[in-house]
């Protein structure tokens, strides 16, 4: 039996995290931000028309704010096989263990595992400024749906953790514009 294990979310994972816990609890990571850095040609895109999603960029003094899900023992292998071929089927993450701050919670930090994005992946893009992330937002589709529905969907999971960040909702935004939803 494998031992039970915590899972940071910040995009997706939150609203979506596809795998048995059993219990979640907001958490923050230091070090590290979220950034719709990653390009996506298997969710929100396409080979052809890639999408963009959010990653976990390392930067010094900034930190994100998620969801630890906690994965119990009984779980953990069929958890982790998911994970892996959710998170790593590009490439584009490494894998680590990292220190999380827990809300409210008896444990207070926990190592969870976390996505993190390799900024010398071919697919990394922190480079575009927010008129470029904005465009490829709201025109690209995938296999899992619309760009645009990700972002929209991650906003809504921030707003319920009251979890503030301009730069994303801006992008919203602006991205509501160019789709004329606005």
């Amino acid at each position: 039996m494998h031992e039970e294990f915590w899972v940071f979310g910040y995009g997706s994972l939150m609203w979506n995290p596809g795998f048995d816990h059993v219990e979640w609890v907001r958490a923050e990571l230091h070090g590290y931000r979220r950034s719709f850095c990653l390009t996506s040609v298997r969710y929100r895109g396409t080979p052809d028309y890639p999408g963009l999603v959010l990653a976990l960029e390392p930067k010094e003094g900034a930190s994100c704010t998620g969801i630890a899900f906690r994965v119990s023992s009984d779980k953990a292998v069929e958890a982790l096989a998911y994970l892996r071929e959710r998170e790593l089927g590009t490439a584009s993450y490494f894998e680590r263990r990292l220190p999380l701050v827990l809300s409210d919670h008896p444990l207070k930090q926990v190592h969870a595992i976390c996505y993190v994005m390799d900024i010398d992946h071919d697919h990394y893009r922190g480079h575009l400024n927010p008129e470029q992330r904005a465009q490829i937002i709201a025109t690209a589709v995938g296999p899992a749906g619309t760009n645009r529905e990700y972002l929209f969907r991650t906003v809504e999971n921030l707003d319920s953790l009251d979890v503030r960040e301009p730069a994303i909702r801006a992008l919203a935004s602006r991205v509501t514009e160019l789709c004329g939803d606005g």
